[in-house]
């Protein structure tokens, strides 16, 4: 194990789990997803992985609004989204990690952050119906529902990863 890499993804997870903290009374405004990401793109999917898994599982279990722990299935949901994130970073390395940004690469990255977002909300939100084994119209009334207040996230993140990644990666890349 490299030893440089560990210190590096614990870095980034603990600045996750702070700016987590920071903007936890903003609703749909946070900076955990791009955070995530960037530890991909700049330590690689396995890392990226392994930082989004354990700031989250930090950051949701820890929660004061609401701890993750008390409804496992989402707890786990919320892992295993932003582990995806971090890995989603490490495997469009190639394509992001750079020292300038095009018009095309900034509204790229922007619309992989609404993407992202899309997955981890989706995976969120259906955890409730389908660990509680609602039918498959009341999952996608229940999905429905929600549609509004995760439109916003998505959104939200499209822009913070459409203007934050390009310009911590310039200073990332080697």
């Amino acid at each position: 194990m490299n030893l440089n890499k560990l210190v590096q993804a614990s870095i980034f997870a603990a600045l996750a789990i702070g700016a987590g903290f920071s903007l936890l009374m903003i609703p749909n405004v946070e900076l955990i997803t791009v955070i995530i990401f960037t530890a991909g793109l700049y330590l690689g999917a396995g890392w990226g992985f392994i930082v989004g898994g354990t700031a989250e599982m930090v950051f949701s279990g820890m929660n004061p609004l609401g701890s993750g722990l008390s409804f496992p299935p989402l707890f786990f949901a919320q892992i295993i989204g932003m582990a995806g994130v971090g890995f989603a970073g490490g495997v469009l390395r190639k394509v992001f990690m750079l020292k300038e940004y095009s018009l095309n690469k900034v509204i790229a990255v922007g619309i992989t952050g609404l993407i992202l977002t899309f997955i981890f909300d989706s995976l969120t939100t259906l955890s409730y119906p389908v660990s509680a084994g609602f039918d498959f119209s009341r999952t996608v009334g229940l999905y429905i529902s929600g549609v509004g207040f995760t439109l916003l996230h998505q959104i939200a993140n499209g822009f913070i990863f459409a203007i934050g990644v390009p310009r911590i990666t310039k200073f990332l890349v080697k």
